[in-house]
C-alpha cells in the first residue's frame, strides 16, 4: 500500500493571508488538527497545526518574558520569533514553513519512518508537486486495522473502487464538513472518522455500496454534530 491508498483526499486549506481566528474556526468546524497553507498558484508554502496556535496572546497563553539571566544565553531572534508566533494575525505569521512532504507513491513504511523520526503527526502528499492529500498517524492505524493477511500491494480493483467512491462523495454538498476517510481491501470498504449527522453517515454508505465491486461497507464512524464557536 502507498500514500495514495490511505490518504485523506478532501483537504481543507488556507491562504497565507487567512486570519488566525478563521484558521481556528476551520480546525473546529472540520474536526482536524492542521491545515496546509497554499499560495495563489496552489503551491504548498506552509502548514498551521494546533501546536502553532498553542501560545496565543488572545487566550493568555503567550510565553512570558524571559528573566534577565536567561536572556543572556538566548538570542533576540528567538524572542522575536516567539512574539510573531503569539501575536501574528495571519497564517503566514504562525505557519511552519519547512514542511516535510511525501510523494503519492511513497510506501507506508517510508511514511511511518518519517512520522516517527521527525516526531510529526501528519505529512502532506504531493503529486507532481501539487497537494493531493494528507496522511496522518490515524490513517496508518486505519490501514493496519483493515489488513487481512499479507498484502504487500493494494489490488488495482480496490484502488479504483476507492477513487470512484471519493469522486462521487467529493462532488456532494453534504460532504463539505466531513472528516471521513476510507480504505478498501478485497472489496470491503471501511469508513473512518466522524460525521455531523446520521443522514450524512447513510449517504456515505449508499455512495460506497453503489460502486461496482464493493462487497461490504463497514462503518467505524461516530456522529458528532458540528459545534460553532464564537470568538
Amino acid at each position: 500500500m502507498k500514500a495514495k491508498d490511505i490518504m485523506t483526499t478532501q483537504v481543507v486549506s488556507v491562504k497565507p493571508e487567512t486570519s488566525v481566528i478563521e484558521i481556528a474556526q476551520k480546525l473546529m468546524d472540520h474536526r482536524i488538527s492542521a491545515v496546509p497553507v497554499l499560495d495563489g498558484s496552489g503551491r504548498l508554502v506552509g502548514i498551521v497545526s494546533e501546536g502553532d496556535l498553542l501560545h496565543r496572546v488572545e487566550t493568555g497563553t503567550a510565553k512570558r518574558h524571559r528573566s534577565w539571566w536567561l536572556s543572556l544565553v538566548t538570542s533576540g531572534e528567538t524572542d522575536a520569533a516567539e512574539y510573531v508566533k503569539s501575536h501574528g494575525r495571519h497564517a503566514s505569521d504562525v505557519m511552519t514553513r519547512n514542511v516535510i512532504t511525501v510523494d503519492e507513491h511513497a510506501p507506508l513504511s517510508e511514511i511511518a519512518e518519517i512520522l516517527e523520526s521527525r516526531r510529526i503527526k501528519r505529512v502532506p502528499v504531493l503529486k507532481k508537486g501539487a497537494l493531493v492529500g494528507i496522511v496522518s498517524r490515524a490513517n496508518l492505524v486505519q490501514a493496519l486495522a483493515t489488513m487481512r493477511g499479507a498484502m504487500p500491494e493494494k489490488a488495482p480493483n480496490d484502488a479504483r473502487m476507492r477513487e470512484s467512491i471519493l469522486a462521487e462523495v467529493h462532488q456532494a454538498s453534504w460532504s463539505a464538513l466531513s472528516s471521513t476517510n476510507l480504505t478498501v481491501n478485497d472489496g470491503v470498504v471501511e469508513l473512518w472518522g466522524v460525521v455531523a449527522s446520521e443522514e450524512e453517515k447513510q449517504a456515505w454508505r449508499v455512495a460506497a455500496e453503489n460502486v461496482a465491486g464493493v462487497k461490504k461497507v463497514v462503518d467505524h464512524r461516530a456522529v458528532q454534530p458540528a459545534v460553532m464557536q464564537a470568538y
